[in-house]
């Protein structure tokens, strides 16, 4: 678990380090280095790139499963992403489309395949899965966590190219602890049910057929899926409208110090790093009382949505008022983000592992992925209405959104347990 640990620790730093950037390098005039995009265009380049990079897991997943194995695809993932972020710290507008290009396809190999490979260190019946990717989600936010103070702190306060070089180091110590540590890795096959020959199509009709049980936990992914899909088009906002709220209406200063707007992205993983060992406690404690996945996931819902409800006063005073808010206004909105998310996001993870038939793992967690390509996508298209409408109805639609997901989802629960099966 250490080496997956810290891998995926230095990738997410290598990520989120970038992100922190990104859109305010994007809509920051050219004078101060910036590309100078309006902010519609900006939002769409973000909601496009951050759909890219998970709807590239699917071809990802199928790679490993059926080419490369899980510890290949890691590995190729990991070298083009921080080829992707060195090219974007050269200052043009060629390498700028590269690296995010070459991000895209590295993360798409990268990002389903580490999470199958920590599915693979327990047994299907394991009652420690959960609380291990709850650990596991803990690194991926240290990672999140450290990126903004250093790479949004060279990026606004250097150069916006120094902040990109930044992240991709961050990768490449991410690649180097990974193969040094691949003797800790659970050794695996490629495709390890693939038949060559005769035999290979003697059994293609099996293959080919799933089992009754195999469906229903199949049609749980996909209905969890569409859950999933709107909880990251809020939460991913973080990264666009939120940015973009911290950036233009909240107060950057603290007893006359003044902050980085990116420092904000920084919160959450800070909550996330102190209350994931606390969540993976709690699962374990509830034992036969813990709630069903599929509760998890309404909670996740509920949870983005008020967050999204705390920021319409905030942006009321803002737009309104014309007043800079203070920083608790986000640090609050993050902290109800950070339980949705540790409620759904490391369990939508281990479900996915449970339910998936083992000769379709990589793909299906490649599958799961997508419900973040199109979150991101909706989010990116959200925020292109940051300055074209009131905030607080940006902000007040998300809310009944999510909520009205919410209260769908609990009227559900019944009946995709019914479908789990066994699968708790």
């Amino acid at each position: 678990m250490a080496t997956l640990y810290f891998t995926e620790m230095w990738e997410r730093f290598s990520y989120y380090g970038m992100r922190a950037l990104l859109i305010l390098y994007m809509v920051a005039p050219i004078e101060k280095g910036g590309l100078g995009f309006p902010t519609v265009k900006a939002a769409a380049i973000y909601g496009w790139y951050t759909m890219l990079v998970y709807a590239l897991a699917i071809p990802g997943g199928f790679l490993a499963d059926r080419l490369l194995g899980q510890y290949r695809a890691v590995l190729i993932g990991g070298i083009i992403i921080a080829a992707g972020h060195f090219s974007m710290a050269i200052p043009s507008m060629n390498t700028f489309y590269l690296g995010l290009g070459l991000i895209v396809i590295g993360t798409g190999l990268l990002k389903p395949n580490v999470s199958t490979i920590v599915g693979s260190l327990y047994s299907e019946d394991d009652p420690r899965r959960d609380a291990g990717f709850s650990i596991f989600y803990m690194g991926i936010n240290i990672g999140a966590f450290i990126a903004p103070l250093v790479c949004g702190y060279l990026g606004q306060k250097v150069s916006w190219h120094w902040g990109f070089g930044a992240a991709g180091i961050g990768m490449t110590l991410g690649v180097i602890q990974y193969v040094a540590g691949r003797r800790y890795l659970v050794r695996e096959r490629v495709n390890p049910e693939a038949k060559s020959g005769k035999e290979a199509r003697n059994n293609s009709v099996e293959k080919v057929a799933f089992t009754t049980d195999e469906r229903k936990r199949l049609a749980v992914v996909g209905i969890l899926f569409l859950f999933s899909t709107v909880f990251w088009a809020g939460f991913e906002q973080a990264g666009s409208s939120l940015n973009l709220f911290a950036d233009k209406y909240t107060r950057l200063s603290i007893a006359g110090w003044t902050f980085p707007s990116s420092w904000f992205q920084s919160v959450q993983p800070l909550f996330v790093i102190s209350f994931a060992p606390i969540f993976a406690w709690m699962w374990l404690r509830l034992r036969r009382r813990e709630p069903s996945s599929p509760a998890k996931f309404a909670y996740g819902l509920l949870f983005v949505g008020l967050g999204f409800l705390l920021l319409v006063p905030a942006a009321q005073i803002a737009q309104g008022q014309g007043h800079l808010v203070s920083p608790m206004w986000l640090v609050g909105v993050y902290f109800l983000h950070t339980v949705g998310e540790l409620c759904l996001s490391p369990v939508g993870l281990s479900v996915v592992t449970k339910l998936a038939p083992a000769r379709v793992v990589g793909l299906m967690m490649g599958v799961w992925f997508l419900s973040l390509s199109f979150g991101n996508k909706l989010g990116g298209w959200v925020a292109g209405f940051f300055d074209r409408l009131p905030l607080w109805q940006v902000f007040g639609s998300v809310f009944l959104t999510e909520f009205v997901a919410f209260i769908l989802l609990v009227i559900l629960i019944r009946s995709i347990r019914s479908l789990m099966g066994d699968v708790h």
